[in-house]
């Protein structure tokens, strides 16, 4: 999932965004709130954690701007202080969520699934379950037919996007944008050997093969159908 990180204390967005990379997480970040606007004009971002005190524009600004454009990418509003007035604003504002400094990454972690759950309509089960594939979003194991399976966190960021949309086909560009951000993706291979990794770890010791290559379009999650040669 790619996040758009909204933080003006520069080890604090360095520590975020090393923790969410971590766990699979493609990070942008954004340093005052015109740039939080600015990123979120080119991209579209799965989530979005916004501090409210920001040079330029403030988080509360940037928020109403951000729900004024349509944009429903969730947001998670963090905040120093403990207000109830605060807290009301931020939610007022648009914001999904809100989390008070100081916190523990682990429990930032925990917002932004429960965020991605509710945006996605997912049912509150951590499990994602495909065929005799079963991932575990909140311990991120992976299983098929009960057998562990050791993956990256890239990897696991790709297969998820997988497993989230089974029988269709994901461009290229589509699980790039989800699994890297801006500064680490380019047009090279990169997709394809992840996914040759993955195929590897996941299809080779099994009859039923689930990722699928579709030649000229991209990949797929699937029980049935040949692989088309690109």
């Amino acid at each position: 999932m790619r996040v758009l990180l909204v933080e003006d204390e520069q080890k604090i967005s360095a520590y975020l965004k090393r923790g969410l990379e971590e766990q699979g997480y493609a990070v942008d970040a954004a340093f005052t709130g015109q740039e939080a606007l600015d990123w979120a004009e080119l991209v579209n971002f799965d989530l979005i954690i916004l501090d409210i005190l920001l040079p330029e524009v403030d988080g509360l600004t940037v928020c109403r701007a951000l729900r004024r454009r349509a944009n429903r990418a969730p947001i998670l509003m963090l905040t120093a202080r403990d207000a109830l007035d605060d807290r009301v604003m931020g939610l007022d504002a648009g914001a999904d969520d809100y989390l008070v400094k100081p916190f523990q990454l682990q429990e930032l972690l925990a917002r932004l699934r429960a965020l991605a759950r509710r945006a996605t309509d997912a049912p509150k089960s951590p499990i994602l379950l495909y065929a005799d594939l079963e991932m575990d979003t909140r311990t991120r194991r992976v299983k098929r037919a009960a057998k562990p399976i050791e993956l990256t966190a890239k990897e696991y960021a790709i297969l998820e996007c997988l497993v989230r949309e089974p029988d269709r086909v994901l461009t290229r560009a589509e699980i790039a944008e989800h699994v890297w951000n801006y500064e680490d993706f380019n047009q090279s291979n990169i997709v394809d050997v992840y996914i040759r990794h993955l195929r590897r770890k996941l299809d080779d010791a099994f009859a039923v093969k689930l990722i699928h290559t579709v030649r000229g379009a991209g990949y797929m999650l699937s029980t049935h159908g040949d692989d088309e040669t690109l």
